[in-house]
C-alpha cells in the first residue's frame, strides 16, 4: 500500500457552500462564499450563539446528507484508493457515523477508515492513524497538523482560510490541483 492519506469531509470532500446555503434558507439570508471571511459562523448569521448552537445540533443530519460533493473529490479519491489507504478523520460527532458512511456510499467513495473525534484538534487522530499527508479546509487545523505531524497539509482554499500559511501547508484551489501536487511529491519520495 501507498500512502495514508488523512482527508477531511465537511469543506474538502464536501462542498464549502453546504452549510451556507442551509443557513440562507433557515436565516432567510442571502450569503455567499464570499462573505465568509472566518470559520466561525455565528458573526454572520441573524441570531444569537445559543440559537446558532441549537439550529445546528437540530440541522447537522440533514446538512451532512444532503451536502454536494466538491466538484473532483470522487474522481481523485477513486483514483487515490487503488494505491492507498483513504482514512477519513472530520470534527463530526461519532452519533454522525450513520449519516457519513451513507454520503460516502451515495457518492460512492471507497474509505478504508473513518474517525469521527467530536472536536476540531485533529492532532491525536493523525498521530495514532499514521497519515503521510493530510487534506483540510480549516486554516488553523492545517498548520497546527502540519506542525505537530510534521506533515504536509493540503489547505483547500476558501474565503475562510487565507490567513499566511507555513512552508509545510499548501493551498491548493481544485481536487484536481491536488491530484497533481500529490503526483510531484510522491516522485521526491522514491
Amino acid at each position: 500500500m501507498g500512502i495514508r492519506f488523512g482527508i477531511d469531509i465537511d469543506g474538502t470532500v464536501t462542498s464549502p457552500f453546504s452549510i451556507i446555503s442551509q443557513i440562507n434558507k433557515d436565516f432567510h439570508m442571502q450569503l455567499t462564499m464570499e462573505d465568509i471571511t472566518e470559520y466561525e459562523l455565528t458573526p454572520f448569521v441573524n441570531a444569537t450563539p445559543e440559537e446558532f448552537s441549537k439550529w445546528f445540533k437540530e440541522t447537522e443530519a440533514t446538512i451532512y446528507r444532503d451536502s454536494p460533493i466538491f466538484e473532483g473529490a470522487k474522481e481523485i479519491l477513486n483514483k487515490w484508493e487503488k494505491e492507498h489507504e483513504l482514512i477519513f478523520i472530520s470534527a463530526r460527532g461519532n452519533n454522525m457515523l450513520g449519516v457519513t458512511e451513507g454520503w460516502l456510499d451515495k457518492h460512492q467513495i471507497h474509505y478504508d477508515h473513518i474517525e469521527l473525534i467530536g472536536s476540531h484538534d485533529k492532532i491525536d487522530a493523525a498521530k495514532k492513524l499514521q497519515v503521510n499527508l493530510f487534506l483540510e479546509d480549516k486554516h488553523d487545523n492545517a498548520v497546527m497538523i502540519s506542525e505537530a505531524c510534521n506533515i504536509p497539509v493540503l489547505l483547500f482554499d476558501t474565503p475562510y482560510n487565507r490567513k499566511p500559511i507555513p512552508e509545510n501547508v499548501i493551498r491548493v484551489y481544485t481536487w484536481e490541483e491536488a491530484d497533481q501536487w500529490v503526483t510531484n511529491w510522491l516522485q521526491t519520495r522514491k
